[in-house]
């Protein structure tokens, strides 16, 4: 008995083949030697054999792109955008990860949103700085809910006034058009 991702198509009592002479199906197992450019794949392994590392949450797919034979790599495109280069050995399954539009759907209560949570880790709810006492926080205390200081902070700050914009090199609305190094290629 295996855990394996749900891809989107998948049914109870569906055969799943994993290896080299396995199909090319929505589920199914393959190294990426065997999966043509332009195929849409998931839980990518990162090396060989660690079962999977990319592609992973609801609804996320990446895109096989090019194989190079010399190094014996694969270049993919994730979910974010970004393109990188695996080996060739490291498995992928084909189709889309199950569960996709988890996110449309409004939370509406308080309640939804601590179970949620409760299940992941403790980071719910959220506090803002200012709401708290000046004992708690560095951006707490005062007669109004104010930070009073800039909310930029120095990188070799001490940890306890580490808080807001860390080592910013500049702040405020994001104008203009963005320039990515992963446009190049």
């Amino acid at each position: 008995m295996e855990l394996f991702v749900a891809t989107e198509g998948m049914y109870t009592g569906q055969f799943i083949y994993a290896g080299k002479k396995a199909s090319l199906d929505v589920g199914n197992v393959l190294p990426l030697t065997e999966v043509p450019e332009g195929t849409i794949v998931c839980n990518i392994e990162s090396k060989q054999g660690d079962r999977g590392a990319y592609a992973r949450g609801s609804g996320c797919f990446a895109i096989v792109k090019s194989h190079d034979e010399d190094k014996g790599t694969t270049r993919i495109e994730l979910p974010s955008g970004g393109k990188k280069s695996v080996p060739s050995s490291a498995r992928a399954q084909i189709g889309v990860v199950a569960g996709g539009g988890r996110t449309d759907k409004p939370l509406l209560k308080a309640g939804a949103a601590y179970h949620k949570y409760r299940v992941k880790r403790n980071c719910w709810p959220k506090i803002r700085g200012v709401a708290k006492n000046p004992v708690e926080h560095p951006f707490g205390g005062g007669n109004h809910q104010h930070i009073g200081m800039p909310s930029t902070v120095a990188k070799d700050a001490p940890s306890g006034r580490k808080s807001g914009l860390i080592g910013a090199r500049r702040t405020g609305r994001l104008r203009g058009v963005k320039k990515s190094g992963q446009d190049k290629d």
